[in-house]
Parts: C-alpha cells; sequence; structure tokens
C-alpha cells in the first residue's frame, strides 16, 4: 500500500496515519486516533506516579531474624517506589519503657540501604510509634 492509498483510507475513516519506527526500511506506519493515543499514553503516564504507602508493624521484642525480613521488606518496597510507614504497637505495660522500640528504630535506620529519605522521624503517638520512610526524589 502505497502513502497516498494509506493517508485516504485513514481520511475515509476519520482517523490519522502515524509513523511507529521511522528508522525501518520501509517505515512503519499505523492507522489510528492519535488523539486517543496521547490521551492512553497520559493515562498511563499518571497512573505511575501514584505512590503506595505500605504499613510494616513491629513490636518492642522483635527477633533479630524477623527484624532482617522487614527491613528486607522495607527496602523492597522503596526500591519499588512505594514509601514504607513502620508502626511499633505497645501492649500493656510495655508503653513504660518506649526506649526500647526507639532502639528497634536505630536499628532499622542503621540497617536500611539505597537512596532513601526519612520522611517523618520515629514519633510516639499514643500507644504506638511511627515513622515514615520514602524513596529519595
Amino acid at each position: 500500500m502505497t502513502v497516498r492509498d494509506a493517508l485516504q483510507h485513514a481520511a475515509q475513516r476519520e482517523l490519522d496515519l502515524v509513523e511507529v519506527s521511522p528508522t525501518a526500511a520501509p517505515p512503519v506506519c499505523k492507522i489510528l486516533d492519535f488523539g486517543k493515543y496521547k490521551y492512553q499514553l497520559n493515562k498511563k503516564h499518571t497512573q505511575r506516579k501514584t505512590v503506595d504507602v505500605k504499613e510494616i508493624k513491629v513490636r518492642p521484642q522483635i527477633n533479630e531474624h524477623d527484624l532482617g525480613l522487614k527491613i528486607r521488606n522495607i527496602n523492597r518496597f522503596i526500591d519499588e517506589g512505594d514509601k514504607a510507614k513502620v508502626v511499633m504497637y505497645f501492649r500493656g505495660r510495655e508503653i513504660i519503657r518506649p526506649e526500647f522500640g526507639m532502639k528497634v528504630f536505630e536499628k532499622i535506620t542503621q540497617q536500611l540501604t539505597g537512596k532513601y529519605q526519612i520522611e517523618q522521624q520515629p514519633r510516639l503517638e499514643g500507644n504506638h510509634i511511627t515513622m515514615v520512610v520514602a524513596p529519595k526524589s
């Protein structure tokens, strides 16, 4: 099909003739609605920008192995472009020693790898401590 025939065919259907691969020999063209194509590309681009906040729950008396697993999950979330919210809940009388919880958060920040930033420092709020870790922009 020649270019003239393709243009006439696209005009009859009220569509556009779009060059898909200009470096190929011969160049590859497609008949499609260009406005709809641009809209779908823009929609796909805006979907990628949404950042999820994944929540990780830890305890003040967490085992080293379990803590390592949680840290690996936090690193994975950051690598995928999501934020990680680390929450430590205190049960019963554990709340009278919040420094044990802060030590766990210090271990977490020391063992984190990759490009990250702490968006919210560990903060005691009621019966839990919260920290938010985000990927570096």
